[in-house]
């Protein structure tokens, strides 16, 4: 997770300007050969185990977000995530709804992938301003802790962008240890799942109406050595979600919690070209997502233009389509 892009804000209020990217450098070779890791997708593993631990993204090993959790935060987005003022005031007429984006290299490498995306998308929320925050080189530690320079960062590109830390309301975060590297399975998954409560915490202190939350998962990497950790990650942010169904309090949301509400958004791992390493052969997963060589730069961890659009797709897709967001994000 090196620097990959200039430490720039971002914003989306209905029509803007063009996002601006800094030259990017590879860092290591990606092994292209390294077409699947032979794990099997979070989203089809099910009930089956890695490693004595079930998939699914939710309880259960299932897929489906509970019934109940689902009403929660909908109750939230439609009750909650409304056009507020700069001091944080309920303005249905010139408020806005800020979405922003903590975490790492990829991620802000994927979100301005989005803005651009979202900036296209007919039906967008015109009180809607997106900024991302996030920022190369700085993982889940340096979010964790709040008094990081990150947090000033984010704080400089809401000024920018015209906004204030009382309208931020809905939040996508993509986080890992530098080098992914976890450790040994599955304390490192949990480690990295208390880590990513904390950044939850800090953001919802920071931003009194930070309401919902969005958390994601990497992508496949053509880098060997960084594939286990990548892979794992997506177990930190499925048990992070799950504790925080579960009741656990230091995971409380809405009126006087410590988070936001939290769901995954969305889970992008598929086993590269799939178990046969061939395009359109057996997929990566059984939906058919799958992650060529190409879509990655040529390190085999940052996304390249093609992997960007796919991740801006799948967030686009959400976004507009997701129970608890289409209140705010669509008109």
């Amino acid at each position: 997770m090196k620097l990959r892009r200039a430490a720039t804000a971002f914003a989306l209020v209905a029509a803007s300007a063009g996002v601006a990217v800094a030259p990017q450098t590879a860092t290591a070779a990606a092994n292209c050969s390294y077409t699947f890791s032979n794990q099997t997708p979070l989203v089809d593993l099910g009930s089956a185990t890695y490693q004595g631990q079930s998939g699914g993204l939710y309880p259960g090993a299932s897929n489906t977000r509970p019934a109940a959790h689902t009403q929660a935060g909908k109750d939230i987005a439609l009750n909650h995530v409304l056009p507020r003022n700069a001091a944080g005031q309920v303005d249905l007429v010139n408020g806005k709804v800020v979405l922003i984006s903590i975490g790492m290299s990829n991620t802000t490498q994927e979100f301005q992938a989005f803005i651009a995306k979202a900036r296209q998308y007919p039906n967008l929320n015109t009180h809607l301003v997106i900024v991302d925050g996030a920022q190369g080189g700085q993982d889940a530690h340096a979010w964790a802790d709040p008094a990081n320079a990150t947090w000033s960062v984010l704080a400089n590109r809401l000024a920018t962008a015209g906004v204030t830390a009382a309208q931020v309301q809905a939040v996508w975060i993509k986080e890992q240890y530098i080098g992914d590297n976890l450790g040994a399975f599955p304390a490192g998954a949990q480690s990295l799942r208390d880590t990513l409560a904390t950044i939850a915490r800090n953001a919802r202190a920071k931003y009194a109406n930070l309401a919902l939350g969005y958390v994601a998962s990497r992508i496949y990497t053509y880098d060997s050595t960084r594939s286990a950790g990548a892979y794992q990650q997506g177990f930190a942010v499925k048990w992070l979600i799950e504790q925080q169904i579960n009741g656990d309090p230091t995971l409380s949301y809405g009126a006087g919690g410590v988070a936001p509400w939290l769901s995954w958004g969305p889970y992008m791992w598929a086993d590269g070209l799939g178990s046969d390493g061939v395009t359109g052969g057996i997929p990566g997963r059984s939906d058919g997502l799958e992650w060529k060589c190409s879509d990655l730069e040529s390190d085999g961890v940052h996304p390249g233009p093609t992997g960007e659009q796919k991740v801006a797709n799948m967030l686009l897709n959400q976004f507009s389509t997701d129970e608890t967001t289409v209140s705010w994000f669509t008109k």
